[in-house]
């Protein structure tokens, strides 16, 4: 009996993804089927690392036991380092090692990357070249071939036009300014412009404003809710180890 529950415990992985809006979590097994709900709180309004911890540590308190943790982050990350956080605190993220803190805070292994890289693992099907994109409070963006995860790219922050970026030109901030009839063609903008630079065999389009979408997508776009996303923490456990996929033990 207590060799079973061992096994069950070091199948449990909690994942966990940090938005600009919210910072969502919930517990896997290793083939990523929810064993909690699937809860949330408000990203804190100064989210500063110290205050994003903190709503880490409240959030995932009353989930129960796990045996490593899997993070999603809005930014740039390197080896679980973070370098950039456009929709975060301005100016408090440069070079923070927030694998390193929250594998201090849980006592637990953490693997941490992008938070669309992610949601891709979790929402790719291995067939080809797959791209993910989430809508939300900026413009999240991940690669993936046959499954496997390719380095990350901030596609976000390529120009679109003379005076505007991805994040600028879809994100929420540009959303709640244009409305829904001029965000949309700025979609299909962005997705024809992504057919021709990338011939991808299949887009997912995820995040909060993708409930908004009002025109009929091609047979190989998929839409995708945060909650198919966050399973994507179990296959982060499942990836190889490499440069973008790294390993955080909590020091001792």
């Amino acid at each position: 009996m207590s060799d079973q529950k061992e096994q069950d415990k070091s199948a449990r992985i909690l994942s966990i993804d940090i938005g600009g809006t919210s910072i969502k979590a919930c517990m896997l097994d290793e083939a990523g089927k929810p064993l909690t709900e699937y809860t949330k709180l408000p990203t804190p309004e100064d989210s500063t690392p110290e205050a994003v911890l903190e709503t880490i540590k409240e959030l995932v308190g009353d989930l129960g036991e796990y045996d490593k943790v899997a993070v999603g982050f809005p930014g740039y990350v390197k080896c679980g380092v973070v370098e950039t956080a456009p929709n975060l605190a301005e100016n408090k993220w440069t070079h923070i090692n927030l694998a390193q803190q929250i594998a201090d805070l849980l006592g637990k292994p953490v693997r941490l990357i992008n938070d669309a890289d992610q949601q891709g693992l979790g929402i790719a099907e291995g067939k080809g070249f797959e791209i993910v994109v989430t809508v939300g409070t900026g413009f999240g963006t991940s690669l993936l071939f046959d499954g496997e995860l390719l380095p990350h790219l901030e596609l976000a922050h390529l120009p679109i036009t003379k005076s505007k970026d991805y994040d600028d030109y879809i994100g929420n901030a540009a959303f709640e300014k244009i409305g829904d009839k001029r965000w949309n063609n700025r979609l299909k903008k962005i997705i024809e412009i992504y057919k021709t630079v990338f011939n991808y065999d299949t887009l997912y389009i995820g995040g909060g404003n993708a409930k908004h979408i009002d025109f009929e997508l091609e047979p190989n776009i998929k839409q995708f809710s945060n909650r198919d996303g966050i399973k994507g923490g179990a296959k982060l456990w499942a990836a190889q180890e490499k440069y973008h996929i790294f390993t955080t033990h909590p020091k001792q």
